[in-house]
């Protein structure tokens, strides 16, 4: 990504956190049945997930993320090894970190080069350019995820287009957000 690309994609991320001031912790219905399965993470590997219309299947590698109450779809993630929890945002460009969330991951934040300054709506905050291994959620895995760490100015961590980019498709099905690789 070039710098003007990595600094536009910052800017639509910081730009979109503001003005959030309530969230809620990601949920998986664990409600399903053998016809219509809401987690596909926890299938055998020789089932055939379906979701909402058993008729709709769904790949072996999805996740399924159900619109939450405040009317945005969230993620709990395997990054790195470390849970972290994403609002999903695909209207931006980058995985976003907050500064907390790039600690509990293993990064240094302290050791970064917040060289990228980010205008928002809200002021003027700086980022640090990151790669993560892995980020999994679910079945879904997508490896080598470019991604900023926000010194301040974001309290969520946010799942952005360098890591929906690499999915084969995702779907939005009525209140449900649907992953596939």
């Amino acid at each position: 990504m070039k710098p003007a690309e990595l600094f536009a994609a910052a800017a639509v991320i910081v730009t979109a956190t503001f003005g959030i001031s309530h969230y809620l912790a990601p949920k998986f219905d664990d409600t399903s049945t053998s016809e219509t399965v809401k987690n596909p993470a926890h299938l055998p590997s020789n089932t055939s997930p379906q979701v909402a219309n058993p008729t709709q299947p769904v790949t072996a590698n999805a996740a399924m993320l159900r619109l939450e109450d405040d009317g945005h779809y969230w993620a709990s993630a395997d990054v790195d090894g470390t849970h972290v929890r994403f609002m999903v945002d695909t209207g931006a460009s980058t995985v976003a970190l907050t500064y907390a969330d790039a600690r509990r991951i293993g990064l240094d934040p302290d050791a970064l080069d917040y060289s990228w300054r980010i205008r928002t709506a809200g002021g003027e905050v700086f980022g640090a350019s990151v790669q993560l291994s892995t980020v999994r959620i679910g079945r879904v895995e997508v490896h080598d995820v470019e991604a900023m760490v926000l010194r301040d100015g974001l309290t969520q961590s946010l799942l952005g287009m360098t890591f929906l980019s690499q999915l084969d498709s995702y779907e939005f099905r009525r209140a449900n957000l649907i992953l596939r690789q």
